[in-house]
Parts: structure tokens; C-alpha cells; sequence
């Protein structure tokens, strides 16, 4: 298998800057499970985008000053989502325009985000909605990170198809799957209802006994587990059929961060919901999902290019 990515290897101002922005989105997801883990939520009461009617919270008024930081953080990625929308247009519109098309999502996931916020705060932080908010971050993200990959990444020339592209697209959904209902088990109040770890308090799988939160808090966990298993096998497939070092070293990476991700997942549990474990564990959760973004896209462009070959 020979990789052509010397042409890939200037990295274009496009690429810096979606690269930036979602690294800025990443931060915002990380920022957003503080708010959560602080009960900051409604730390600017229900206004929005002022905080509780002032441009700024009061000094010693904490909580709030968290949630407008949160705001101010989404202000900033704004600017830069722009700044790379304009670089699409510029460079892209007239080539690869697949390029600029997915940075048009972006931009459109960043303004429905911004408006879930609002509603978010609004509605006074309806478990559902907010998972909803947490749930289109992760798709803003994974749009910025897949225009960087399309920009950038040249397939390369295999000598036949491999599953590659579909393990990773099946592993990006289980980690998107994982990611909701861990907000769900938050918003619904679900995080303690098990104190143990990896099973709840009646040592079963699915403690009906112990009630719905119990249930789901398992249904998590669960998830969590087949997530373990397919991505094993994902990077069994890929030392197996691909030698090009950057795809294992991303497949590894995403192995690696999911096991210290489980780590602080159960800390977070064992230390009655530390709130340093709680933004750790949805960091963690969305740095895994963003690299296996990656790895899809890469996949299906090499998949792509081994059918233009073989025609």
C-alpha cells in the first residue's frame, strides 16, 4: 500500500482554522459539562443572551459568572466559524466543493446550537433539550473536523477495499449513542442512581428493581461496553489492513482515550459525582467521537479512491 499524502503535507489556512474552531468547540463541550457538573446552568437566571438583564454577572456571584464565560466561549468560536466559512468559500468553491459544503452544515449546526442554548435556559434546562444541545454540539464538531479531514487528507493508493470506513462509521454512531445517554442520565437526574461500578447496587444488568433511573444509568453503561468491543475490532482491522501510520496512530489514540475515558467515567461514580471526573469524562467522550469522525472520513476516501481505481 502506497499513501500519497505529500501533497497533503502543506497544511492551507482552511484547514488551520476549521482545525482551530473545533478545537475551540471541544473546549465549548468541555466548558458546558462545568456549567452542568456546577449547577450553573441558570447561573444568568433566564435571560439570554444578557445575564440576569446586565451585560455582566456581579463579581461575587459565581455560578453565574461560569455560565457567562460559557457564552462568551460560544461568541468566540462564532468568530472563528466565520472567519473559517469565508476560507471555504474563497478556496473551495470552485474545487472540492464537498469541502465547502460541509463548513455551510457547520456554520448552520453553530446557529442552531446557539438557538438550543437560548431555549435551553429558556425553558429552565429541560433534560431533553439539553441533551438535544449537547447532541449538536457533537455534530458541529464533527463537521469541522470532517472539512479539515477532506481538505487535507489525500486517499491512498490500496490494492483493495477494506472495512476500514464502515467499522469506523459504526463507531462513530455507537460514540454519538454513548454520548446522548450519558446526557440523558444527567439530565434526568440519573448519575447516582447506581453507586457501584460496572454494575449498579443490585448487581444486575438491568435493575428494574432499583427503578427507571437505575435502568438508565445501566443502558449507559451497557453502551459503553459494545462501544469497547467494536472499537477493538476496528483496531484489530486496521493494524491488520492498513499501513499508513497516521490511521493507526488515530485508531489507537481513540482506543486509548475510550479506556481512560471508562477510568474517569467510574471515578466520577465512585467519588459520588466528582465534579473534576464529570468534565473529564464528556471531554474524553467527545475527543473520541471527533477521532473516529476522522478515521470515517479518511476510510471512505480511501474506500472511494480504490473504486475510481478499480473501474
Amino acid at each position: 500500500m502506497i499513501e500519497q499524502n505529500a501533497s497533503a503535507s502543506r497544511i492551507s489556512g482552511f484547514v488551520l482554522l476549521s482545525l482551530s474552531t473545533a478545537a475551540l468547540t471541544l473546549g465549548l463541550i468541555v466548558f458546558g459539562a462545568v456549567v452542568r457538573v456546577t449547577e450553573s446552568g441558570l447561573g444568568c437566571g433566564t435571560d439570554w443572551p444578557l445575564c440576569n438583564g446586565t451585560i455582566f454577572p456581579p463579581l461575587d456571584n459565581i455560578t453565574a459568572w461560569i455560565e457567562w464565560l460559557h457564552r462568551l466561549f460560544a461568541l468566540l468560536i462564532g468568530c472563528f466559524g466565520l472567519a473559517t466559512l469565508a476560507a471555504a468559500w474563497r478556496q473551495y468553491r470552485q474545487n472540492n466543493r464537498r469541502v465547502l459544503q460541509i463548513t455551510v452544515v457547520a456554520a448552520i449546526l453553530f446557529f442552531v446550537q446557539s438557538a438550543l442554548g437560548a431555549i435551553v435556559v429558556f425553558l429552565e434546562l429541560p433534560p431533553t433539550f439539553v441533551t438535544l444541545h449537547l447532541g449538536v454540539a457533537m455534530l458541529l464538531l464533527a463537521a469541522l473536523l470532517g472539512a479539515a479531514a477532506l481538505a487535507w487528507h489525500r486517499p491512498s493508493l490500496a490494492r483493495r477495499a477494506d472495512s476500514i470506513a464502515v467499522l469506523a462509521a459504526v463507531n462513530a454512531a455507537m460514540a454519538f449513542v454513548v454520548i446522548l445517554t450519558g446526557a440523558l442520565v444527567r439530565g434526568s437526574g440519573a448519575t447516582l442512581a447506581c453507586t457501584q461500578w460496572p454494575l449498579c447496587d443490585s448487581g444486575t444488568i438491568l435493575p428494574f428493581e432499583q427503578g427507571q433511573l437505575a435502568v438508565i444509568n445501566m443502558i449507559h453503561r451497557l453502551s459503553v461496553a459494545a462501544m469497547s468491543v467494536t472499537l477493538l475490532i476496528l483496531l484489530w482491522q486496521v493494524y491488520r489492513h492498513r499501513s499508513e501510520p497516521l490511521i493507526k496512530r488515530i485508531a489507537l489514540g481513540a482506543v486509548f482515550i475510550h479506556i481512560v475515558q471508562i477510568v474517569a467515567g467510574a471515578l466520577f461514580v465512585l467519588s459520588s459525582a466528582g465534579r473534576e471526573w464529570g468534565a473529564i469524562h464528556v471531554g474524553l467522550a467527545a475527543a473520541v467521537w471527533g477521532l473516529l469522525v476522522i478515521l470515517a472520513i479518511m476510510g471512505g476516501m480511501n474506500r472511494q479512491q480504490v473504486e475510481i481505481d478499480s473501474r
